[in-house]
């Protein structure tokens, strides 16, 4: 079944995400999907996150469906005009992608092309309505296409620190919900009680929500996320509970599936981000009997 059709059928889905390469060597990109090929239901692949150049997702995305698992990309409004986006939306429809989420462009100020310039020629909602105007058959121009497109647009809800800031990001989803996006992706999910609070809130956007888990890799990452990111919410609890692990790597795969073992039967799937440790992908869903 189907992405598309799993969330219509209210099932719950399985997402898994991986970064192309900063260069043409997919050996690793091909490996690690290849172990995920029948555990989840796609792969999430993200275009120049962060502003790090790395090759394009929509290259990425056509080789997971090479593989046999679908994929989705990300859009941004960040590195392209409205008719590039259109464009690659186009050529990514062609080449077997149905998939797009629209996805808040990363600050430039940690990009590693420091001098590359900006272009939001297009807003996020704005960008959700280009999407659905393509899948109508007439473009940003006003001109009809040459065969429509048929696509799943979902977007994203960033870090809040507080309820005022989380107010503001539902406000800005409900928006992009109306414009056509289907489902959300949360920011990174570390207090499962504070996540069954939000979910009380989120249930009102009417579409299925997706909690992203984070593989906390080491102590040092879990005391910078805690330090620097207060939305975050990593508790002293757990930071402790990783110290006193004897195996800190392995004890953030047991977090990591845990955590989706508690979400799943609070919202409609999860989205599971490693930044680089893909190969523990099947670890993490074995400690969440997925």
């Amino acid at each position: 079944m189907s992405f598309q059709k799993r969330l219509q059928a209210n099932e719950f889905v399985v997402l898994a995400e991986m970064h192309t390469p900063k260069g043409v060597n997919i050996a690793r990109l091909i490996t690690d999907s290849r172990r995920m090929k029948g555990r989840v239901d796609a792969i999430v692949v993200p275009d120049m996150d962060n502003g790090i150049m790395r090759m394009s997702a929509l290259a990425g995305g056509v080789l997971m469906q090479q593989q046999g698992i679908e994929a989705i990309i990300h859009v941004y409004c960040r590195d392209r005009n409205r008719m590039a986006l259109q464009g690659d939306i186009l050529a990514a429809h062609v080449l077997g992608i149905q998939n797009l989420i629209v996805v808040h462009s990363g600050d430039m100020s940690q990009s590693d092309h420091i001098e590359a310039k900006p272009v939001y020629d297009l807003t996020e909602v704005g960008l959700v309505e280009a999407i659905q105007s393509l899948n109508k058959g007439v473009d940003m121009g006003g001109f009809d296409l040459d065969g429509a497109p048929s696509l799943t647009a979902g977007c994203t809800i960033a870090p809040y620190a507080d309820d005022r800031a989380l107010d503001a990001e539902l406000d800005e989803a409900s928006k992009k919900i109306a414009a056509g996006c289907s489902f959300v992706i949360t920011p990174p999910v570390f207090d499962v009680a504070l996540f069954t609070t939000f979910m009380e809130k989120a249930k009102g956007l009417g579409v299925p929500v997706i909690p992203t888990v984070f593989l906390i890799k080491s102590l040092a990452i879990a005391q910078y996320i805690a330090n620097s990111e207060p939305g975050a919410h990593i508790s002293d609890d757990l930071i402790r509970r990783i110290r006193k692990s004897p195996n800190r790597e392995t004890e953030g795969i047991k977090i990591a599936g845990e955590t989706i073992a508690a979400v799943k039967n609070i919202a409609q799937g999860v989205m599971i981000q490693t930044l680089g440790w893909e190969h523990r992908l099947p670890s993490i869903l074995d400690v969440a009997g997925l």
